[in-house]
């Protein structure tokens, strides 16, 4: 039996997190679900509307919320959830041309090529493009092919992202370049690894062995068996810290499958702690013999630490986006936490190239702070007055794009 002695606070969550949480994980979604009184007459409905777009689980919300009791929500919550679903679908069904267009061009120039996100994965997941929203394509190639790669992407309209990369070990470190077509209006990242150096992670050749072929679209389009699926969104999602219920969404659908993650020895902490969020956040229910994972004190401190970190960054996200008054002692404490969560399911090796990855100037702080390139060597010394800035509200971080 699981241990019941570790329970997730839920009492600073706000009411509007707690209602998305109940309406996420009710599981007969035709049965007219019943909150306390006090929770629904206390909802701020916009403040509602910003946590489920920050989330990207809107597509979700709408799915369960258009076969409840329509008069749980009121009509305009429902009015813009629908009208946020049509338009993710729209753009669902743009990115299912252009991954088709882009696996028939890679194909046809003997590249192979596995995708991460985007249509593909949302019909693997869900059975449908439309419950999970996605912005751009991901695509895995052998690192062999990369200039290859580029080369047809530009040919057929892409631009660069132009990213001025300040050293070696930065240059070791990075995994994928952007790709943006200003015409088609799609972004797309093509990864030669799965994850930042130093991670361990399967070869190229191993990953295409246990390749599925997607239903989705006439010609193949080639992604990511399903245990390594479900550890690359394990490991995405801990990268970045959960910071959006949208990924741990993904588990949840993905062990109600019947999706049984890999038994690798490194991969098992990590994995501890994925499935005490998904259990105690969604509700999820973990097959018996995993259970004995969610026990382990590490499992346990990184769940505290994440969920302080996405109850926070809620209140932050909405009001950069909404309000535009943020608190800059509270964002930089923020990027802490995340440093931290980040840091955490990390081996001792890992955690010690982590912190001297840190301390190495990257892109972001030429964006930040433009020095002449004879003047590069001060970014090193300046790497924390830097980043202090550019977390507060005075630091612009930006994107540019090779014209």
């Amino acid at each position: 039996m699981m241990d019941t002695k570790f329970q997730i606070d839920h009492s600073c969550m706000s009411n509007e997190l707690k209602l998305l949480l109940q309406i996420m994980h009710t599981e007969n979604i035709g049965y007219v679900v019943t909150y306390k009184d006090d929770l629904l007459s206390e909802v701020d409905w916009e403040l509602f509307l910003a946590l489920a777009r920050h989330h990207r689980i809107f597509p979700l919300l709408h799915a369960k919320l258009s076969k409840m009791d329509g008069t749980l929500i009121p009509s305009h919550v429902l009015h813009a959830l629908n009208q946020d679903y049509k338009e993710n679908t729209f753009q669902m069904l743009k990115l299912s041309g252009e991954m088709e267009r882009i696996s028939l061009l890679l194909r046809e120039n003997g590249i192979r090529s596995l995708f991460l996100k985007g249509p593909v994965i949302a019909n693997a997941i869900f059975g449908d493009i439309s419950l999970r929203f996605s912005k751009d394509l991901d695509i895995l190639i052998p690192k062999s092919d990369f200039d290859r790669t580029e080369e047809i992407l530009v040919d057929n309209g892409y631009k660069k992202e132009d990213i001025c990369v300040l050293s070696k070990l930065e240059r070791w470190k990075s995994h994928h370049v952007i790709y943006y077509h200003p015409v088609r209006n799609v972004e797309i990242e093509i990864h030669w690894r799965l994850y930042d150096r130093p991670s361990k992670e399967p070869n190229f050749d191993e990953l295409w062995e246990r390749k599925r072929i997607s239903e989705l679209t006439s010609n193949p389009v080639h992604f990511l068996g399903e245990k390594d699926l479900f550890v690359y969104l394990v490991r995405h999602g801990a990268k970045h810290g959960w910071f959006r219920l949208r990924w741990l969404a993904d588990i949840d659908q993905l062990i109600s499958n019947g999706t049984i993650p890999l038994e690798a020895r490194e991969q098992r902490r990590l994995m501890g702690q994925v499935y005490l969020l998904s259990s105690q956040l969604f509700k999820t229910k973990i097959p018996e013999e995993l259970l004995p994972l969610t026990t382990k004190r590490g499992a346990r401190k990184f769940a505290k630490a994440v969920v302080f970190y996405l109850m926070k960054n809620d209140v932050l996200d909405v009001n950069q986006t909404h309000t535009e008054k943020v608190d800059s002692k509270a964002k930089i404490i923020l990027k802490l936490r995340l440093l931290y969560c980040q840091y955490t399911f990390k081996s001792n090796i890992q955690k010690a190239i982590f912190l001297l990855l840190l301390f190495q100037p990257n892109y972001l702080d030429i964006e930040t702070l433009k020095l002449p390139k004879n003047l590069y060597f001060l970014y090193y010394p300046l790497k924390p007055f830097i980043w202090l800035w550019r977390n507060s509200v005075g630091g612009v971080k930006t994107k540019k794009i090779i014209q």
